[in-house]
């Protein structure tokens, strides 16, 4: 997968929604920013404004591209490439209910199973493209299903990242995958 043959790489988990304050599933339901999660995605551009990156790939959904907005007017260097495939998993008729009740084995009716999402999420990284001579490290803005996905197809353990957190992948010198725990700008203090 081209995306894996950058020895490092970033993703920035999008902005709080109101779903997740609330904790219910969003999923594919394209939920905006709340007022916290506008206020994240500032502290995050302001803190990785000076992050060495290549390209910026982001996730076609309100969430994620409402997050890379203020990264993009500090850096009037990257454009946004969006990437569909990296939108998060479908879970169907479990959008909009408790978090509790994903089943990440199962395959809700009207939504993607298992096999289909990671299929998927695989797609997106072989799309990526690899890197060009000195290029710096690309950073997908995305979201905790697809940072869960990417992190088992690179065999490391999961963290799941709080909104606006970044996780740093990256080879280690025996050529294994590693993934940094995920790290909020200073600003921000973990949340539930």
């Amino acid at each position: 997968m081209s995306l894996f043959l950058h020895p490092v790489f970033f993703l920035l988990r999008h902005g709080r929604t109101a779903h997740n304050a609330a904790d219910l599933i969003a999923g594919a339901t394209d939920a905006p920013l709340d007022d916290e999660g506008r206020r994240q995605a500032e502290a995050a551009a302001c803190h990785w404004q000076a992050l060495p990156l290549g390209r910026l790939q982001v996730s076609p959904m309100l969430r994620a591209c409402q997050t890379a907005e203020p990264l993009l007017k500090r850096r009037p260097d990257l454009r946004a490439e969006l990437a569909p495939l990296l939108a998060e998993r479908n879970w169907g008729i479990w959008e909009g209910q408790p978090r509790a009740i994903l089943n990440r084995n199962a395959g809700p009716e009207g939504g993607e199973g298992p096999e289909t999402f990671r299929a998927r999420v695989t797609a997106a990284c072989a799309a990526i493209p690899g890197p060009a001579a000195g290029e710096a490290p690309p950073l997908l803005i995305g979201h905790s299903g697809t940072a869960r996905e990417i992190t088992a197809l690179l065999d490391v353990p999961f963290i799941r990242p709080p909104n606006c957190a970044l996780i740093r992948y990256h080879r280690g010198q025996d050529g294994a995958w590693r993934a940094d725990p995920p790290e909020l700008p200073a600003a921000l203090s973990v949340e539930p």
